[in-house]
């Protein structure tokens, strides 16, 4: 049998508890009533980025009630008002240093950090491999960037930095300059190059570039003045020399050599070659396995000469090479396939040529590789 139950008490509420609920629950209501809330955009500042290669920084949103909200702003770009000139500093025009990086070497930070084009001009854009080595990169490069920008004396510090890591995987486990240079490593290691310069150049190139800087992250000595110098020669595509620094056992005294073999000019042997080549075949240059006989550049340095002596050239090395923000802009690129037989800078050169520019040599203009 059912036991009756006995009166039941209420706990009296708490005079703050109640107090609390009710303005939330004015709130809510005001909120839900409120002309403001058609839609969050209204809500949201809709401005243009700060960063001229940002988007807007709040999109366009739908609204489901009356209202229309605002759509983000129109941000015109006069790219005819951009100066690409041989007096760079003069016309305060903009650098886009790039720089594709599987291992750091303080020596290029350091020589980066010793051009004397103005810093407040120079976009530095650098992209890494997600590995072991890729990792350790970034973090040594994040720690140099860190000090540069916060701590550096105002005209040391760069314009902007922009990193990007790789969303494929390196060909090659190991970034060793014996591995690397394997003939039979070159076009698989030279595609991956070529998709991540040209990931690096569409996401960092800018409306207001005039002169984009390919920059090895090996390269750990150049003269202070080699973005002036460079482009003084107000050409399309120019390359430097490329040499390396080494002891010389024999003479028993440091000395150096040439160490970039990809600025040449054709020969009728290379032609030949390529024209028994299948569709898929490349032609790689420094390789006693293909002798095409091209000139190269890299032994066409004379001491004492002119450094500023040009010379025509129809393949180009990516060690330092720097181009005119338009060559790009006109749909010049790494070709990560081949192209003409050729491949990465050597490929970007020929396509330069199909475009109406002819990319140029200073052979007696050297630069430093690091030597491992």
């Amino acid at each position: 049998m059912a036991r009756p139950l006995g009166p039941v008490r209420l706990k009296k509420a708490n005079p703050i508890t109640i107090l609390v609920g009710t303005v939330l629950c004015i709130f809510i209501i005001y909120f839900l009533a409120s002309p403001g809330s058609r839609g969050f955009s209204k809500a949201r500042k809709l401005t243009a980025a700060s960063h001229s290669l940002s988007p807007p920084t709040s999109p366009f949103l739908k609204s489901n009630s009356k209202g229309k909200p605002s759509p983000p702003p129109v941000t015109r770009y006069n790219l005819n008002h951009v100066t690409i000139s041989s007096d760079p500093v003069a016309h305060r025009e903009n650098i886009l240093i790039l720089t594709p990086m599987a291992r750091f070497y303080q020596e290029y930070w350091d020589n980066l950090m010793k051009l004397t084009y103005p810093h407040e001009l120079i976009t530095l854009g650098f992209i890494l491999p997600k590995n072991k080595e890729g990792n350790a990169a970034t973090a040594a490069l994040q720690q140099q960037i860190a000090k540069t920008q916060k701590s550096a004396p105002e005209k040391d510090r760069f314009k902007s930095i922009i990193i990007l890591r790789q969303d494929f995987d390196p060909p090659l486990q190991s970034q060793d300059e014996s591995e690397r240079h394997k003939m039979q490593n070159q076009k698989e290691r030279r595609a991956a190059m070529s998709k991540a310069r040209n990931s690096l150049l569409f996401t960092t190139l800018g409306p207001s570039t005039s002169w984009v800087l390919w920059l090895d992250a090996d390269i750990v000595e150049t003269p202070v003045n080699l973005i002036q110098d460079l482009a003084a020669h107000d050409k399309a595509v120019i390359a430097p020399n490329c040499f390396q620094r080494y002891y010389n056992k024999e003479s028993q005294k440091e000395d150096d050599r040439p160490y970039d073999f990809n600025n040449w000019q054709d020969s009728g042997k290379a032609q030949e070659l390529a024209s028994k080549m299948g569709p898929d075949d490349i032609l790689l240059e420094g390789y006693a396995e293909m002798a095409t006989y091209r000139a190269l550049m890299a032994y066409m340095y004379t001491p004492g000469a002119d450094p500023h002596t040009e010379v025509p050239l129809d393949g180009v090395g990516g060690t330092a090479l720097l181009v005119k923000a338009d060559v790009h802009r006109d749909g010049a690129m790494f070709p990560a396939f081949p192209f003409y037989h050729l491949i990465e800078t050597e490929g970007f050169a020929k396509m330069t040529k199909r475009l109406g520019y002819q990319p140029m040599g200073l052979p007696n203009y050297k630069i430093y590789h690091y030597n491992e």
